[in-house]
């Protein structure tokens, strides 16, 4: 499965919200460097849907806000 999500890194506080059937928007209190912020988000896609972190990835986005993550169920 494909999903959309739109990241807001350094943020006051964490949102995670499901904007769409395929689109969220999540917040994190992480900067955007050394690729804290990624690894924020997968981990809270991970928890949202119950699966391990390993099995979501980053497809395209890997440097801006908007990404395709792919999350093996």
């Amino acid at each position: 499965m494909y999903i959309k999500v739109k990241v807001i890194p350094d943020a006051k506080k964490e949102k995670f919200e499901r904007v769409s059937e395929e689109l969220f928007e999540i917040s994190v209190k992480e900067k955007a460097k050394q690729n804290m912020a990624n690894k924020r988000v997968q981990e809270l896609i991970s928890n949202h849907f119950g699966i391990m972190k390993g099995d979501v990835k980053i497809i395209s986005g890997h440097r801006s806000p908007s990404k395709i993550i792919s999350i093996n169920k």
